[in-house]
Parts: C-alpha cells; sequence; structure tokens
C-alpha cells in the first residue's frame, strides 16, 4: 500500500509506517533500520519526513499530558495532537499561549518545522518549549532542557536528530477569546501602518485573495477578554455580519467561532475546529518568512502577481510573528511576518510562479517554512540562518551515523 502525506501531493519512497505501541518497541525499531524519519501529522508538502528506510509513527505511543502547576510545565507526547494536548490542560484549568491554525498537528511535527500561530508578541509554538526528550539511532534517551547548551538547536530540528517523545510546554492559566472577522480593509491603509492593524489583537490574520489587488478580503481579530473588547471597526470595516471561511463564499461550519463570541482559548486560537476533519488532496501550502520591517514592501511586491493568482491561488494569509533564538526558527532573531499561500493542487505550475514570487521576494531575505512548497535554493537558504553549521554540529553529535538524515536534510549540508 502507497503512503501519503496529507495533501496527496506526494507519495513516501516506503511501503509502510510503523506505529509502536511502547517505547521499547520503538527502540527496537530503531536500532535494527539504517535509516529512520519520524511521521507526525503529516502535515507537511515536500520530503522533510520521507526517508527510504523506515518510518516510525508515534501517535501509538502512550498519550499523555502531565501538568506541573508550579513550574507552570506541562509534559506531553509529542506524538499527541495540539488540540488533544489543549482538551487535556483545558480540564485542569490551563492553557497554552497560542495555537496555529489547525489543531489537529502533532506537538513533535509542528515544533520541528518551526510552525506558528498569529500575534505580534507570540513566539512560533517551538518558543513554548521548556524541554525536548529525545530518542537517537542509538537508543539513548536525551532530554535537553531550555537554557542548557545545544537546546535552541534541538527544537526546531528538521527531525535530524532523533525521534521526540515527550515535550514540556510552557502553559498558564486559562483563558478566553473572542474572535471578530472585518471585512474589506484597503492594503494601501494597512501597510502604511501595518503594526496598527497587527497589535489588534491577541492574534490577528490577514486573507487576501488578490482578486481585488487593492483589498484585504478579510481580517480575523483574535482578543484576549482579560484585554479588553476588540475594536468597533478597523480601518473604516466593519465586522461581518455572519460566520466567515478564510475562503470567500466556502461553508463556514469548519471554523471556529466569531463574531465577538467569548469561549475558552482553545476554541478561538485556531482557524479551524478539531471535530472538522481538513480536507485532503484539495491543496498545497507555501509560507516565506519576512523581517516585520520588511513586511509592507514584501507585500507591495505579492501584488504584482494578483492578475497571475486567480487560477492558482486560493487565499494568502498574513500572520506575525514574536522573533526568538531558535536556530533554524523562521522568526530567528527577528519579528517576523508570514506570508503564507494556500494554493489549488497543480503542483508544476505552483512551483513554477514561486521561481518568480521568490525572486521578488528576494531583497527582503524571505526565509521558506520548512514544511510547504518552495524552489528556493539550498545555499540561499543556508545565508539565512546564522547558526545553520552550529545545527550541523548538532546533528553529527546526536546522529553520527546518520540514521535520521534524509535527503532533505543532506541537501541542506546538515
Amino acid at each position: 500500500m502507497t503512503e501519503f502525506n496529507w495533501a496527496g501531493n506526494l507519495a513516501y519512497s516506503v511501503d509502510a509506517v510503523a506505529e509502536p505501541s511502547t517505547r521499547d518497541e520503538l527502540r527496537t525499531l530503531v536500532a535494527s533500520a539504517s535509516a529512520v524519519r519520524a511521521l507526525g501529522s503529516r502535515h507537511s508538502f515536500n520530503r522533510i519526513a520521507d526517508t527510504a528506510g523506515l518510518l516510525v509513527s508515534t501517535a501509538g505511543l502512550p498519550a499523555r499530558v502531565s501538568i506541573d502547576a508550579a513550574r507552570r510545565i506541562a509534559r506531553v507526547a509529542g506524538g499527541m495532537r495540539y488540540g488533544e494536548v489543549a482538551r487535556a490542560l483545558q480540564a485542569n484549568g490551563w492553557a497554552l499561549g497560542n495555537l496555529a491554525s489547525l489543531p489537529h498537528i502533532s506537538v513533535a511535527g509542528a515544533i520541528a518545522t518551526g510552525t506558528h500561530g498569529s500575534g505580534d508578541r507570540n513566539g512560533s509554538l517551538a518558543t513554548a518549549v521548556a524541554g525536548v526528550e529525545i530518542l537517537t539511532a542509538d537508543g539513548d534517551i536525551r532530554m535537553l532542557r531550555r537554557g542548557e547548551p545545544g537546546f535552541n538547536g534541538a527544537v526546531v530540528s528538521l527531525g535530524a536528530l532523533g525521534i521526540v517523545l515527550d515535550v514540556d510546554l510552557d502553559i498558564e492559566p486559562a483563558y478566553e477569546i473572542a474572535q471578530t472577522v472585518y471585512e474589506r480593509v484597503a492594503w494601501e491603509d494597512a501597510l502604511v501602518d501595518l503594526s496598527a492593524v497587527t497589535s489588534l489583537g491577541y492574534s490577528v490574520s490577514m486573507f487576501t485573495t488578490w482578486r481585488d489587488a487593492d483589498t484585504v478580503d478579510q481580517v480575523w481579530v483574535k482578543a484576549r477578554t482579560d484585554a479588553g473588547p476588540a475594536p468597533a471597526s478597523v480601518l473604516g470595516a466593519s465586522p461581518a455580519s455572519a460566520q466567515r471561511h478564510p475562503l470567500p463564499g466556502e461553508a463556514a461550519d469548519s471554523t471556529t467561532p466569531q463574531r465577538g463570541v467569548a469561549g475558552a482559548w482553545l476554541d478561538r486560537l485556531p482557524h479551524f475546529r478539531l471535530e472538522f476533519t481538513p480536507s485532503r488532496g484539495a491543496e498545497l501550502q507555501t509560507e516565506y518568512f519576512v523581517s516585520r520591517r520588511d513586511a509592507p514592501d514584501a507585500i507591495r511586491a505579492l501584488k504584482v502577481f494578483a492578475p497571475r493568482l486567480g487560477d492558482l491561488l486560493l487565499v494568502n494569509e498574513v500572520r506575525t510573528i514574536a522573533a526568538d533564538e531558535l536556530w533554524l526558527s523562521g522568526a530567528y532573531g527577528r519579528d517576523t511576518v508570514g506570508l503564507h499561500f494556500t494554493w489549488r493542487p497543480d503542483q508544476p505550475a505552483v512551483e513554477a510562479l514561486l521561481t518568480e514570487i521568490e525572486a521578488a521576494l528576494a531583497p527582503f531575505d524571505p526565509r521558506p517554512h520548512w514544511g510547504k512548497v518552495f524552489t528556493m535554493p539550498t545555499d540561499v537558504i543556508r545565508s539565512r540562518y546564522p547558526r545553520i553549521d552550529d545545527f550541523a554540529a548538532l546533528r553529527a553529535e546526536f546522529d553520527p551515523r546518520g540514521v535520521f538524515r534524509n535527503d532533505y536534510v543532506a541537501a541542506l549540508g546538515l
């Protein structure tokens, strides 16, 4: 049986996936294989998780969420989905600081690729990691904690160090969010002071199809209720009169509650609800990270492509991510804006257009999301990460035989 990723745009190079139910079984599998990669929720659109050897899912390992209230830390199984972790935390009065747009993604996979939510002061999901437990190729289990040597390289790891078992996450007391969607904001009004828009809530997303090149179709503002209400309007745009989907005209049943109705953090921070299975085979995704300072001009550079995006683009989302010190994070060393594209599933056409988009964004030193579709040369990617050679040394220390070093990692010189 052929195994596919979440979107169905690629078949893995192996015919089967192992899903051990115990750590001992996992260690035995890893010890007997010459090439191994961990497989999360398969929500990557390139071959970052692929191998000609053994694919191992940790979803079958015991799911657990152990809360240390005094330290404000939750130890969670890396194979769990964020939505499952969130429910366990909420039931005990705790919360995470942020979530991605989909709660269906695994903890280990999300942090390994630098996946993020939104918010001017919110880091990527990896910045909430206080400790990470890794099974290496020789069977050792190593725990790295925040502040220890190598920790900043071990979190966003591209799966190249070993298999992530448990993860310690920062938690805080549960809180509520009210989500409001505003429609039709003029791009130039927003770009004059982009931070004035992105700071309107705890988490803010801007969506556009570029069918009207002068207009942001929707601005989603997720406001913490303990910080005051969302604004009555955004640059003259009023709240939507009904529940909205990011794609104009799509049924909004799968989206989290809007219209300013307050609810638990886990039911508002993602764009989509856990109980709805995301579509499969209907899209590709790309994302580039640029400095927040350069974002207005980078967005203006994208505007040039508006007449050519109609047949390929489903929606373009703009989000902010706070700077961090994680070596391979897209937000390493700079407050960041993510320019996210959801495409129709036509990979040759998407890749052809991406070469031009990447050239247009080149003056702004974009970094591609590790788990999405891009065409950027590896030497250019390497130049955007000042600590990439340090990561290569860390990879060699953890995995001297290169058991977890697949073609994707090798192409980056890691």
